[in-house]
């Protein structure tokens, strides 16, 4: 079984799929630590992140894989476990490069669904999970939240991690990441047609994830 989760930035995609998949007992996949991971790899070559090819030739060389005996999964790039360093804003800002190249979305599409195949149970949170990756999944999710609200929860993980960031600038980045992901002609951000959408503006951690296990255990897709 598959359950997409997908969501624009700061939504909480990422804490609510891994806590659903610990709680059904199915797996995690992290979908932007794959993104993360080669736009960590195309900063150390310090090439021109605009440059394309140079981001397909470092794509197809960095062996991405998840060890998922450790909880969560541990992401391993070329035998460097790096899970630790994509958190970053550098991670995220060059992630960013990387997503709208069509043939690294391509490329890690295909090494997706080749996870999910060898998994077999999964939960996987991106924002082309739903549409693209797994269009056939009997279980998707959309969930959301107000920009600010967003904000507010992508500072505060900043701050867990003692980095001092202003939580305006924050905001202005989320809402410029919104329209430059809904915009994109390669790999947009959009709701699947049949996804459940959770609104989690005023919900706490626990009841998005209560919602979501309800729904999968009361046997009804999407």
């Amino acid at each position: 079984m598959v359950i997409t989760i997908d969501g624009p930035a700061g939504s909480g995609k990422s804490s609510v799929a891994k806590e659903v998949a610990r709680r059904l007992g199915f797996a995690f996949l992290n979908t932007g630590h794959m993104y993360r991971a080669i736009g960590l790899a195309a900063r150390r070559r310090e090439i021109d992140m605009n440059n394309q090819r140079e981001l397909i030739f470092v794509a197809k060389h960095a062996k991405i894989e998840f060890d998922f005996t450790k909880d969560p999964p541990a992401v391993v790039m070329n035998g460097e476990r790096v899970t630790h360093l994509l958190g970053s804003r550098e991670a995220s800002e060059a992630a960013s490069y990387v997503a709208v190249v069509p043939a690294i979305r391509e490329l890690l599409v295909h090494q997706q669904r080749a996870i999910g195949e060898k998994l077999v149970n999964v939960v996987t949170e991106g924002r082309d999970q739903g549409t693209i990756v797994f269009p056939n999944a009997p279980y998707k999710f959309f969930i959301d939240a107000l920009p600010v609200e967003r904000a507010r929860r992508r500072f505060n993980e900043h701050r867990d991690r003692g980095e001092q960031v202003d939580f305006y600038d924050l905001y202005g980045q989320i809402v410029s990441r919104d329209k430059r992901d809904m915009e994109r002609l390669v790999g947009p951000l959009e709701k699947p047609k049949d996804a459940i959408e959770i609104d989690t503006t005023y919900m706490t951690f626990a009841q998005v994830v209560d919602r979501i296990i309800q729904i999968v255990e009361a046997g009804k897709p999407a």
